[in-house]
């Protein structure tokens, strides 16, 4: 039977000047020790600037990433990529469109969003097996609430369209908790070819760590849980957690917190 591994997703909080004593080279190396104490063979970032991608591969050697920023596709704004490690997979396909009425053009808007918006997807080779999954990552709108129902529509519709039969995980910031509509369009369903289920809904074990997975860097936002992964038949989950690792007394990395979830192909 196939090896356990884990997936993160994780909001790493963008390079912004104006974060004072909680700024990225501040944080920048609690960051990447976060990541490389947990050891996802999958990890979906959101929010990174090229600088701080740029960090993050120099001080995570053993992963592969992919993905195109926002604004231009080419060189400016966030990230939403995916980095995996290339010792457990080997990379098949991959691509980013965006959260829009037009999902080809890059840089366009959607809906009430004020910002552009993406999903980064790979088809990866499990090297153990020789089986194929995909991985989707995105990060949605913060101030659009029909952003955010159109994108999970959206959302389904594409991974529709972009795969076969793969087992597929789904990571990313979805700006909403479960039972908020943009959730429940990406879990009904009626909404897609399969139906997608929240990890910690099937982990064997249930769930881990605090019910939020926002913060202030230094104080917990209750109720907050925004930071979700998804999987399709095809993949069983055993543990699922919210990783609250600190850099330094009282300071988190991010003002989000790791989504970790561990799971391995049926």
């Amino acid at each position: 039977m196939t090896a356990w591994f884990r997936v993160m997703t994780y909001n790493v909080r963008y390079d912004n000047p104006e974060d004072g004593e909680h700024r990225w080279a501040n944080r920048r190396e609690g960051v990447a020790d976060t990541i490389r104490f947990r050891e996802p063979s999958l990890l979906g970032l959101q929010e990174p600037l090229a600088n701080q991608l740029s960090y993050l591969q120099d001080r995570l050697p053993n992963y592969e990433w992919v993905g195109d920023p926002r604004v231009d596709g080419d060189e400016e704004g966030e990230y939403s990529p995916i980095g995996f490690d290339e010792r457990r997979f080997a990379l098949e396909a991959t691509d980013t469109f965006w959260l829009s009425e037009t999902p080809e053009r890059a840089g366009s808007l959607g809906w009430d969003a004020r910002h552009p918006r993406i999903v980064t997807w790979a088809r990866l080779r499990d090297r153990d097996t020789d089986r194929v999954l995909v991985h989707a990552n995105t990060h949605f709108s913060h101030d659009g609430p029909r952003a955010r129902r159109h994108s999970a529509r959206l959302l389904r519709e594409r991974l529709d369209e972009l795969t076969d039969d793969e087992p597929l995980i789904v990571t990313g910031d979805f700006n909403c908790i479960a039972g908020e509509p943009a959730h429940e369009t990406i879990i009904d369903p009626e909404a897609g070819r399969r139906t997608l289920y929240n990890a910690i809904d099937r982990s064997e074990y249930g769930h881990h760590g605090p019910e939020t997975s926002v913060t202030d860097f230094e104080h917990l936002v209750p109720s907050r849980k925004i930071d979700h992964i998804f999987v399709t038949d095809g993949l069983e989950v055993r543990q699922h957690g919210v990783c609250t690792d600190l850099y330094a007394e009282g300071r988190y990395p991010s003002d989000h917190f790791p989504v970790l979830a561990q799971v391995r192909l049926e």
